[in-house]
């Protein structure tokens, strides 16, 4: 169970017990590798990225990747993983899908997504859209 101390005696308090505390907990891994899988999904496609990613040398509110890979494991309701643009990477420590081709919201599950949001570490340490279009920015 990955829910922390405090987690679970909330959970305990709202009247859930230890067998529903653990079915949310498995539950929660299972989205978050399905979220997972759509964000390897969205950088599986040939062709740029764009993102809202701010750079040290460019004054512009979209950058544009050439090229862009993402290797992302999962461990309870953890995400985490490594992004690779334009031969340089960072540390990724977190994602979602923003919103989907079918216009999903993050949460439904349908189409392929289109805008999706990284949490980054290391030298950028923020959050960081990318979509397959500039406009969707």
């Amino acid at each position: 169970m990955h829910f922390d101390s405090r987690t679970q005696r909330a959970l305990r308090e709202a009247g859930l017990d230890t067998d529903a505390i653990a079915a949310a907990s498995d539950r929660v891994a299972e989205l978050v590798a399905e979220d997972a899988e759509r964000l390897r999904a969205f950088f599986d496609e040939d062709g740029p990225c764009y993102s809202d990613m701010e750079l040290a040398h460019s004054t512009a509110s979209v950058q544009e990747h050439p090229t862009a890979a993402v290797d992302l494991f999962t461990h309870g309701g953890d995400l985490r993983g490594y992004l690779s643009l334009d031969g340089w990477g960072v540390p990724v420590e977190g994602g979602r899908v923003l919103r989907s081709e079918s216009g999903g919201t993050d949460g439904e599950h349908g189409g392929r997504p289109v805008l999706i949001e990284l949490s980054l570490g290391g030298t950028l340490h923020d959050r960081v859209r990318f979509a397959r279009s500039r406009e969707v920015l």
